[in-house]
């Protein structure tokens, strides 16, 4: 549905590697980047509304060390590697790709996986069972952004999933 107008791109991971793939532009990346972490940062109101919560809130929740950081690159690598991999092979059938991965890195993950920086500083406005702590953000947005990149090297070079115009 929003792929028309921002490639469907709620991920700055994902936003980040369309930009090194050359489909998105330098100036673009910051201003997705930025729309990503306000919508995930504004979500946070009407959820917490929604099971009558404060609003406004800071997670204690710790999440760290390394199981929690590794099922981050992994999440984050196989969202990243589906999406270039269903592009390359099927694109009509990303959004649905997509949403299995996330859903089954839910399952096969230590972390519940997160894979996604946007999401990760907004569920640090949350202090339910989904919130991470923000003193333990930073590694979570490191792990991602290494997953990320991990699965863009893999699909470039080993499997040879560049762009149409790369």
């Amino acid at each position: 549905m929003f792929g028309p107008v921002s490639g469907a791109q709620f991920n700055p991971v994902v936003s980040l590697v369309f930009a090194l793939r050359g489909e998105l532009r330098p100036g673009h990346l910051l201003v997705f980047a930025l729309a990503q972490i306000i919508g995930g940062i504004a979500g946070t109101l009407p959820a917490h509304a929604m099971f009558e919560l404060p609003l406004l809130q800071f997670s204690a929740h710790i999440r760290t060390g390394p199981a929690q950081w590794l099922s981050e690159m992994v999440a984050t690598f196989a969202l990243v590697l589906t999406i270039l991999g269903t592009l390359h092979s099927r694109p009509s059938a990303v959004p649905a790709s997509v949403a299995l991965v996330i859903v089954a890195g839910y399952w096969f993950t230590a972390s519940t996986s997160f894979a996604n920086p946007a999401v990760t500083i907004a569920r640090t406005l949350s202090d339910t069972f989904a919130g991470i702590a923000p003193a333990n953000a930073p590694l979570f947005i490191a792990a991602q952004i290494i997953g990320g990149l991990s699965a863009w090297l893999v699909a470039d070079r080993v499997l040879g999933w560049r762009n149409s115009g790369a």
